[in-house]
């Protein structure tokens, strides 16, 4: 998986490439330690996103609970098979997705 970040001011953006499982959710998850202080706006774009598991669920889990506390999260671009991954384990109900 690639990850690659920009940053504005208080917003990031996370674009991923690739497979977000349980090899790479821990690189995402330190990135994700790593780079959130002070920020008030995430943003996940997910166009170039081909697969997400369980371990990746997690880790956006964990975004949206930081996020909450500090300003808000926003998840972009899903595929039609993520989309799908987020319905059947209700995570449209805790993701802002677009």
């Amino acid at each position: 998986m690639d990850i690659k970040k920009t940053r504005v001011e208080k917003q990031l953006t996370i674009g991923l490439t690739g497979r977000l499982d349980t090899s790479t959710a821990p690189q995402l998850e330190q990135e994700l330690q790593e780079s959130l202080e002070g920020v008030e706006e995430l943003i996940f774009d997910l166009s170039r996103l081909e697969y997400i598991s369980s371990a990746g669920l997690r880790v956006l889990l964990y975004a949206q609970k930081v996020m909450n506390r500090q300003g808000s999260m926003v998840v972009r671009h899903a595929n039609e098979m993520i989309q799908e991954v987020f319905e059947i384990t209700g995570f449209t109900d805790i993701l802002n997705l677009e």
